[in-house]
């Protein structure tokens, strides 16, 4: 017992002087990528002191203990089972660090080339094709950190060996069970790349209108005009037609539709309505339109278009001219508003009746029915006579 005390006491010693200085080292690079962002501002570094600070530091206390520990201790069987376990700690360790440097570069990505600017259409673009590699990198990570970690096992060997024996027939198995699954990620991928929609476009699904607010390999997530959340899974954008109003570029052309009586002066609602466009900050000084596009039987319809660097700008932009030009039909032109005309015709005065002929009250008679009544009426009188 004492023996094996006096084996393990410089085991832990060395291992401890290693965790310590491993530690010691790992602080002061903390310091020095901290200072550098603070001195530059760089996003770089305060997303690497933010992110990447205790997975390093966990990798080099184990990688540091890894290299002391073959020649701390004399016994080789012990020494070998330590030296597995920490071998497994230091392929997940590093699976972290590496999962963590991956969302330092996502967080580079939405600093630099920041969504809420005119004209983001390129910088849009490059965040999606960041943020759906990222997890499709994620994904590989995990998946080789497992297999690593199993494959330090001598058993762990053997079942990988039998799994690429048999990988065709679990490959055919595994895709006819997870199809829809494997679709997605699919579907992820070429989304990414042929860039059908971007993180922040503006998309009109089943009717929604929405922006794009998310997107991972299995579904996207559409944030409404109401703050609802749509999730659609991401083969959806592939096999179904939608509306992506910011596909080309982030401006956005909007319309108000209003419903008036004939009567109206278009031309002085077209002043007015230019007067209200140019005044309002949320026009970007690009187009804007006022036309009789349709009429009904009732009324005729105006629809006014208007430009803005983006779509919400654009929605309240159309939501303040409609309003105000509602007001100015209701303080100016009230008789203009839609109105529903009845024609009421007088109908001519029906002749006298003739003589002898009595009328019932209440009772409508044509002309032609009092001259019959009286010519059946008079003979039983004279007969009667």
């Amino acid at each position: 017992m004492a023996g094996r005390a006096r084996d393990v006491l410089p085991v832990l010693g060395w291992s401890a002087a290693a965790a310590v200085v491993a530690w010691v080292t790992a602080v002061l690079v903390g310091r020095v990528t901290s200072g550098a962002g603070r001195r530059s501002g760089d996003p770089v570094w305060v997303s690497l002191q933010k992110r990447c600070r205790w997975p390093f530091r966990l990798a080099l206390m184990v990688a540091a203990i890894m290299v002391v520990l073959p020649d701390s201790t004399p016994d080789r069987r012990w020494a070998e089972a330590v030296s597995h376990a920490f071998t497994v700690l230091l392929i997940g360790s590093v699976s972290w660090l590496l999962v963590q440097l991956s969302a330092v570069v996502e967080d580079v990505a939405a600093v630099r080339m920041p969504s809420g600017v005119g004209n983001n259409r390129q910088a849009r673009r490059l965040r999606t094709q960041i943020v759906v590699l990222r997890r499709v990198l994620v994904a590989i990570v995990i998946f080789v950190a497992i297999a690593a970690a199993l494959m330090t096992f001598p058993r762990g060997r053997t079942l990988g060996a039998s799994f690429l024996a048999s990988a065709g027939v679990l490959g055919i198995v595994a895709g006819l069970a997870a199809q829809t699954t494997l679709g997605n990620l699919i579907a992820g991928l070429q989304i990414a790349f042929t860039d059908p929609i971007r993180i922040d476009d503006v998309v009109v699904v089943d009717g929604e209108w929405g922006r794009i607010e998310e997107i991972t390999l299995t579904y996207v997530v559409v944030r409404t005009w109401d703050n609802r959340r749509l999730i659609l899974p991401v083969s959806w954008f592939t096999q179904n037609v939608f509306q992506n109003w910011t596909r080309q570029e982030s401006r956005v052309l909007g319309n108000v539709i209003l419903h008036v009586d004939f009567s109206v002066p278009v031309e002085r609602l077209r002043v007015e309505m230019q007067r209200l466009v140019e005044a309002s900050p949320l026009w970007d000084r690009r187009d804007w339109v006022l036309q009789v596009v349709d009429t009904t039987p009732t009324t005729m319809v105006l629809r006014g278009l208007m430009s803005s660097a983006d779509a919400p700008s654009n929605w309240d932009l159309r939501c303040e001219v409609r309003e105000q030009l509602l007001d100015f039909l209701q303080r100016n032109y009230p008789e203009s508003l839609p109105r529903l005309r009845t024609e009421v015709e007088r109908l001519p005065a029906s002749p006298a009746p003739e003589s002898g002929v009595t009328r019932r009250p209440g009772r409508f008679m044509h002309p032609g029915e009092g001259r019959n009544a009286a010519e059946t009426t008079m003979p039983n009188a004279a007969e009667h006579d």
